[in-house]
């Protein structure tokens, strides 16, 4: 989690030479940390107006990804699945020269982006970010690649406090289809042709990828296969306390599985969602979960409306869930 910096303790008035501009840090121009604040202080910028653009910049943003369409897939494809591609739909009509935008879990070489020799641009999510707001850096890095010359990668910085987001940039009605893919060849339309350096980094990428399998019945659900056992991780759009109370309900009742040998297990907080997991033997496709799915959101949508206090049985089954909760993110 990004340390978080202290404000000012107050907003001034100022002017500075292009113009009149009052309030707080927001308003004021980037410049050096050791420079004179624009406010015209006689204090060095970090000292002054700066506090409080970095603390702008560092804090958490506890949900990222919130108002976006998809957003529990979004934390699917930034936390759980390896290698996944969706077609993005901007607020604004493309620049000319980029015929789409797609986003990307992990670009060759771990580019932030990527503007291809076709003009379209592949913009990465499972990257190190520099602030507490995945949603700014990802819209700064989206902004530059569609200014970036065909054939070049997008590199990280830190982006302005005052740059736009996510929620900015795309189409709130659009569609947000992830397609999920069993490698990373979509890296490199002409592998032949490819770097040795790309080559190798997709090569490396390959080896490691779980293979994953996005449900069709259910929304932000996904199978993987490990070794020992596979699991289903589910991401879902409730509010915490309620869900953790829903899934005790169904786990003390004994109806929390998804079929015979199969197991909820605990589940991950990340960017500010819960995402239950189950244990799935070894043998059990994602294809043999897509019924047993579709039926355990129907228990779960009528646990989510019971108003009844927890029963003795069901607070020890939440406080057992709890206890096996992990913070991502």
């Amino acid at each position: 989690m990004a340390k978080k910096r202290p404000q000012t303790k107050g907003k001034q008035q100022s002017q500075v030479k292009d113009g009149a501009r009052t309030g707080g840090a927001e308003n004021y121009p980037v410049v050096g940390a050791r420079e004179p604040c624009p406010c015209g202080s006689g204090r060095r910028y970090k000292a002054c107006h700066g506090r409080a653009a970095a603390h702008a910049v560092t804090e958490l943003v506890q949900r990222p990804f919130e108002g976006l369409p998809g957003e529990c897939d979004w934390i699917a494809l930034r936390e759980l699945v390896p290698a996944a591609t969706v077609e993005l739909t901007l607020k604004d009509k493309l620049p000319d020269g980029i015929p789409s935008v797609s986003l990307a879990t992990v670009l060759p070489m771990a580019w932030p982006a990527l503007r291809r020799d076709d003009g379209s641009v592949l913009l990465g999510l499972q990257n190190d970010t520099a602030s507490g707001d995945i949603s700014r850096d990802l819209a700064d890095t989206l902004q530059r690649a569609l200014e970036a010359e065909p054939g070049t990668p997008v590199k990280g910085r830190r982006a302005p406090a005052e740059g736009p987001r996510l929620q900015d940039l795309i189409d709130p009605e659009g569609r947000f289809e992830p397609v999920v893919h069993s490698g990373f060849e979509f890296w490199v339309p002409d592998a032949e042709n490819a770097t040795p350096e790309v080559s190798a980094s997709l090569e490396r990428a390959n080896d490691a990828a779980i293979p994953t399998v996005k449900l069709t019945g259910v929304d932000a659900a996904y199978w993987c296969e490990t070794p020992d056992k596979n699991h289903l991780r589910w991401v879902m759009p409730h509010p915490e306390e309620q869900l953790l109370d829903a899934l005790a309900r169904l786990h003390a009742a004994g109806t929390s599985s998804l079929g015979e040998g199969t197991r909820l297990v605990g589940s991950f907080r990340a960017h500010g969602l819960t995402v239950p997991v189950w244990d799935l033997p070894t043998g059990v496709s994602a294809a043999d979960v897509e019924k047993p799915a579709a039926e355990f959101a129907e228990r779960l949508a009528a646990a989510l409306a019971s108003q009844t206090p927890l029963t003795a049985d069901e607070r020890r089954a939440r406080g057992g869930l709890t206890n096996r909760q992990v913070t991502l993110s």
